[in-house]
């Protein structure tokens, strides 16, 4: 029984190496949509200590207004409520792998954030029109279900997973169960300026993905 736990803990760490290796030889990726993308696979690989770091989070709030040190207070819709629910939601959360990275999904997250850096819009929808899963077809072919999560006005990793964990005024909480779909095993993060709310992030995921090159990521 031990023989195999600890078997089972080595498989684990290899594929941890693996992971964070392909991020950081990730050459497409800026320092910041690296730093994202290791945020998003702590919070799925270990729920449980992610926790605490929302935990931190969670002692900033005065009502509905998240007061982080030498930042402009944020008025919430949800207060501590949302914070709360991620936190025991993090708590009871099986460890999910890691995503893989691919450079279609990412190109698909990067038109979107260009477009939106232009144009100043806000939400999934581009301003010719097109769909997450248009903008994916641009550069691949996805072979299961896809998803878009978006975050606006924040310009660090872990405040942006967060953000998106803690999910406040979303009723489904869906960019939390993005980031925690098991069916999800690729994603491509991309980030940049916005008019109106200074920064933004657009994270794509997909379980399976061909890209044009012909390689098959899942």
């Amino acid at each position: 029984m031990t023989c195999g736990i600890l078997q089972a803990i080595a498989v684990g760490l290899i594929a941890g190496f693996a992971w964070a290796d392909e991020v950081a030889d990730a050459i497409y990726l800026s320092t910041v949509e690296k730093a994202i993308v290791r945020e998003v696979n702590f919070a799925r690989t270990n729920p449980a200590k992610y926790a605490t770091f929302v935990e931190e989070v969670r002692r900033n709030y005065d009502g509905k207004q998240l007061i982080r040190p030498g930042d402009i207070p944020l008025v919430t819709q949800e207060g501590t409520k949302a914070a709360d629910e991620a936190i025991r939601f993090l708590r009871k959360q099986a460890p999910l792998p890691a995503l893989k990275l691919s450079r279609g999904i990412y190109l698909a997250a990067h038109d979107h954030v260009k477009d939106q850096e232009r144009s100043g819009d806000t939400g999934h929808d581009g301003s010719d029109g097109s769909q997450p899963l248009e903008r994916i077809n641009r550069h691949g072919s996805p072979e299961s279900k896809i998803a878009e999560n978006i975050a606006y006005g924040h310009s660090e990793a872990r405040e942006i997973v967060i953000a998106l964990i803690i999910d406040d005024g979303v009723p489904k909480r869906g960019h939390r169960k993005n980031i925690f779909d098991p069916e999800f095993k690729i994603i491509g993060v991309a980030v940049g300026a916005h008019t109106k709310f200074g920064a933004m992030c657009v994270m794509t995921f997909a379980g399976e993905f061909l890209e044009k090159s012909g390689v098959r990521n899942k």
